[in-house]
């Protein structure tokens, strides 16, 4: 039966295992024994990850794949993708041999803006404030020299801060709205640490702001904060060929290929329902690689959706169009990203990614994950519009099912070989191996 529990998190990780087997599990010694099994035997590197969050009892352990060849501007790659579902790393490798003889991707960074905001309560004249911002905006900077020393020489820094009204959504409501360059770094500690510096030196300047009256000096800071939402830290990746050059299906020309492919992307950019379900189709690509690299996959995911509906109505994020019969499929995305600081410098397998990637720039990740969802749309794409998606969807879903019943090798080998000719479907799976083993 559940019970609380005070001071949970002083307790040793022994204890801390000790009453959750206790407490939650009828088989203590078994749930004990799955916890272990996951501890890694080298105690240092196990401490490692006991330490990257709070209340930690074991690892919880993800398939590290990587998807071959790659061509990005010219340049090949290899991608590291962590992720669970079956069919990801195979659509995007098989992808990306498929444009490997069409020119490959190519892709540009457009811009790296990253976005903080003050959120405040400013109970007065809004021309009043709009002189005192002015008057102490080059303050709001110079205060917060200490803190970005350091990224300055590199050449990133504070762009810019601006005011924002938007006390006709609520009642006097303000925003100071600041635009980052973190360079390689995702920057969420760096950028937090200026907008509290902004903050504090915003609400102690209107105490001696002689235009003010006393409530108006009275500025309450609600809360000071980065935004994940970053529309112009954007990067751009796109394929194109000749619209010939893209028969590989014999049930299909190339040219009716192409045209039912452009009308597929086009249904997902009005269509929600459908936009939803093709944008994760997307994310299985960027959030593989964004989870490999040591990223925030939360903060892309969150961003990205957020994109997805700028214009009102949430819409596809990728592509395509026959100009001049070429065939052009692409996709302009938010990637707020970090190559330097947080796990990127802890994790040994992320260190190990970023190095397999060359050891990327914030930018050259941002270009290389582009890639990765972009890949992955046209394998689903490719799939959804020729064969079905579930075909070779199922195909590697087998070993999955296969894995639940706990089959041999011999039993995975006679199957495997079976299901080349034959539907798969959890329910033929399951007669399947029921009828082999009636055999023996």
């Amino acid at each position: 039966m559940s019970k609380t529990i005070a001071g949970f998190s002083k307790l040793t990780k022994a204890e801390k295992i000790n009453w959750i087997v206790d407490t939650y599990f009828s088989n203590s010694e078994n749930a004990k024994g799955i916890l272990k099994q996951y501890w890694n035997t080298d105690e240092k590197l196990q401490q490692l990850h006991d330490e990257f969050i709070e209340n930690t009892i074991t690892n919880y352990y993800l398939p590290l794949g990587v998807a071959p060849n790659f061509l990005i501007n010219d340049k090949l790659y290899t991608i590291p993708m962590a992720i669970e579902e079956s069919s990801v790393v195979a659509a995007a490798s098989k992808a990306a041999k498929f444009w490997l003889d069409r020119g490959g991707f190519k892709t540009e960074v457009i811009s790296t803006k990253k976005i903080g905001q003050v959120h405040f309560i400013f109970n007065g004249d809004f021309e009043k404030l709009t002189q005192f911002f002015n008057t102490i905006k080059s303050k709001l900077i110079k205060e917060t020299k200490s803190i970005t020393a350091n990224m300055e020489k590199r050449g990133g820094g504070i762009i810019d801060i601006e005011l924002r009204d938007k006390s006709q959504d609520i009642n006097g409501y303000y925003q100071l709205h600041a635009s980052f360059e973190t360079l390689d770094a995702m920057g969420a500690n760096f950028i937090n640490s200026c907008l509290e510096q902004f903050a504090k030196t915003f609400k102690r300047e209107a105490q001696n702001f002689d235009l003010f009256s006393d409530l108006e000096k009275q500025i309450e800071i609600i809360m000071s904060i980065l935004s994940n939402y970053v529309p112009d830290c954007l990067v751009r990746a796109e394929v194109s060929c000749h619209v010939d050059n893209l028969t590989e299906n014999k049930n299909i020309s190339s040219r009716a290929f192409a045209q039912k492919f452009v009308q597929a992307v086009n249904i997902a950019e009005i269509e929600p329902y459908r936009a939803v379900t093709h944008n994760k189709g997307v994310m299985n690509g960027i959030d593989a690689v964004v989870l490999a690299t040591g990223n925030d996959f939360r903060a892309i995911e969150a961003c990205v959706h957020a994109y997805a509906a700028r214009n009102g109505k949430y819409s596809s994020l990728t592509h395509a169009k026959i100009e001049d019969d070429t065939f052009k499929f692409w996709i302009e995305i938010p990637l707020a990203l970090g190559t330097v600081g947080g796990l990127t410098s802890l994790h040994p397998l992320v260190k190990l990614a970023l190095e397999l990637l060359h050891k990327p720039s914030a930018k050259e990740l941002m270009q290389i994950i582009a890639v990765a969802g972009l890949a992955q749309n046209f394998a689903a794409l490719r799939s959804l519009t020729t064969t079905g998606i579930q075909e070779g969807h199922m195909k590697m879903h087998l070993k999955n099912i296969l894995n639940q019943f706990e089959a041999t090798d011999n039993e995975k080998k006679t199957l495997t070989e079976h299901f080349k000719n034959n539907t798969v479907t959890h329910s033929a799976v399951v007669d399947a191996i029921h009828q082999l083993r009636a055999k023996n």
